[in-house]
């Protein structure tokens, strides 16, 4: 029977005076004759972030072999916001912008720390929901809240509507400021401030992620609360959560807190207040007509998911959604509906 020995020369390929146990040719152009399976590193290739790709000879011809980085965590920043209150009716306080949760940046609703990301896994289903915006349903009728938007086991909640006539102001995710000499509602903690005070028939504005509603003055309404800024698509001066203005029967005009709040209207007989703006979460405005005339409706809420962009997601049919690309991130956005999503690769 024959004997197999390793000698020291082909386990030890450092040792002086040896003979190399494996010798691995790099270059552009290999240099002799191949044999089959001979390895080499080709440096007239690149392989993902190598300036060079390895081959190794199958008989035939030199082979590659493919060069792969290693797929990252699914680690997913968020930013989730309801729908905004609407404004009320009737000399009504604005309405108060929707709760805003976030893990993107230093500040979440509230005035509070961001929350923490959250790391997913690929082929789970997690649950997407886009809250719509409160309604101002005329005179003498209730205003509505915001509805929450969902993302997996985070939610934020509607924003509070705006009190009309001599009616107070919704708990909300930020406050709705009350009607003619009511109360504001306070908001929810990490998710938005408390609407403004009613100062006679001079209306507070609804609160904001950001900060509370202005309180009317003996002149004037009160201006919505300031949203927050979350740069979680990119570039800068993206506000979400605005609180709406609140209305008056005389004065000027309210303004919306930037953040897509609408503003409130000062009229003693009829005025129409404005709207929050869509996919922002913000408040509607009060109306100042002394029965007549209408506020504004809550802006829809929106989701917002950030994420490597070696992952891809696939949306049920009833979400309304877009995806970018931002540097080494995906960021998919929800405008619309309620289903679930998964992430795969």
């Amino acid at each position: 029977m024959a004997l197999t020995k390793v000698i020291t020369g082909v386990t030890d390929l450092n040792q002086d005076d040896s003979t190399n146990g494996l010798k691995f040719p790099t270059g552009s152009v290999f240099a002799g004759t191949p044999e089959e399976g001979m390895i080499r590193n080709d440096q007239s290739q690149s392989s993902e972030t190598s300036s060079s790709t390895m081959q190794f000879y199958n008989g035939t011809a030199w082979k590659n072999f493919v060069n792969k980085l290693p797929i990252p965590p699914l680690v997913v920043n968020f930013l989730v916001v309801a729908g905004g209150g609407g404004g009320g009716v009737d000399r009504g306080g604005g309405g108060g912008a929707g709760g805003l949760r976030t893990s993107y940046g230093t500040t979440s609703g509230g005035g509070n720390s961001s929350e923490s990301s959250q790391t997913l896994a690929k082929a789970t289903t997690y649950t997407i929901t886009v809250g719509s915006g409160g309604t101002s349903n005329g005179y003498n009728a209730t205003v509505t809240n915001g509805s929450d938007s969902v993302f997996n086991n985070i939610t934020s909640l509607g924003g509070g509507g705006g009190g009309g006539g001599y009616r107070n102001g919704n708990l909300g995710g930020s406050g709705g400021a009350g009607g003619t000499s009511s109360s504001p509602a306070n908001g929810t903690t990490n998710q938005g401030f408390a609407g403004g005070i009613t100062g006679g028939t001079f209306c507070g504005g609804g609160g904001g992620a950001a900060g509370n509603g202005v309180a009317g003055v003996s002149s004037n309404p009160g201006d919505g609360g300031v949203g927050l800024e979350v740069n979680i698509v990119g570039g800068t001066g993206n506000y979400y959560a605005g609180g709406g203005g609140g209305g008056a029967s005389t004065g000027s005009y309210s303004l919306g807190g930037n953040g897509g709040g609408g503003g409130g209207c000062t009229n003693n007989n009829s005025c129409t207040a404005t709207s929050g703006t869509a996919n922002t979460g913000g408040g509607g405005g009060g109306n100042g007509g002394g029965g007549y005339g209408s506020g504004g409706s809550g802006g829809s809420g929106v989701v917002i998911l950030r994420y490597p962009s070696e992952y891809t997601i696939t949306a049920g049919g009833s979400l309304t959604s877009s995806t970018i690309t931002d540097g080494t991130d995906k960021v998919t956005t929800f405008t619309a509906g309620s289903d679930t999503i998964t992430f795969s690769v």
